[in-house]
């Protein structure tokens, strides 16, 4: 069962605790959402938050991107932000192979889920080294210890420290992009 920002404390402890502390700081919210998680941040951060909420349906007021956050996330300047935050239900893939590509620097934050018997995503797992071959031939062998292959993941694209909460099944992380 989906449930919005279940360990919500997880959540804004771990971006509060890495973000960095400016006069403005700019945000790309990927799954904002009602915004919750950056409307309490805003209310301890001594600086302006500017947010770009994106969503698949439009949940908080005010202007939001309404789509497939890929596509947002490929057309936006990201270099202009300092913050993505990727608080997805599952694996967001595909959103953080595009913001490795678009060479961003910044602070990035991302929920990972996968539940006991979850497929990761077939090219997720190619990255890696497993071949498709082998991937089709028994899908599920290789989608086991899956924040330890996302971990391998953000390796092999330069990032060496990671913040990690866990509860449950489910990891919050957060690293640097340099």
């Amino acid at each position: 069962m989906r449930t919005d920002n279940s360990f919500l404390g997880d959540k804004i402890a771990l971006r509060f605790s890495m973000i960095p502390k400016k006069k403005t700081l700019k945000v790309i919210d990927a799954y904002a959402g009602r915004g919750t998680i950056w409307k309490n941040i805003q209310k301890k951060y001594a600086g302006k938050i500017e947010i770009v909420k994106i969503d698949k349906e439009q949940k908080d007021e005010g202007f939001m991107f309404i789509g497939d956050n890929v596509k947002f996330l490929s057309s936006l300047p990201l270099h202009k932000y300092d913050v993505i935050d990727l608080d997805a239900y599952g694996v967001p893939y595909r959103q953080l192979k595009t913001v490795f590509e678009s060479k961003f620097k910044g602070m990035v934050f991302v929920t990972f889920i996968q539940s006991y018997q979850g497929r990761l995503p077939n090219e997720f797992l190619e990255d890696i080294g497993y071949t498709k071959k082998m991937i089709d031939k028994c899908p599920s062998l290789f989608s086991k210890k899956g924040q330890m292959k996302l971990e391998q993941w953000l390796a092999i694209h330069g990032i060496r420290k990671i913040i990690i909460r866990k509860a449950s099944r489910k990891s919050y992380l957060g690293f640097q992009i340099q």
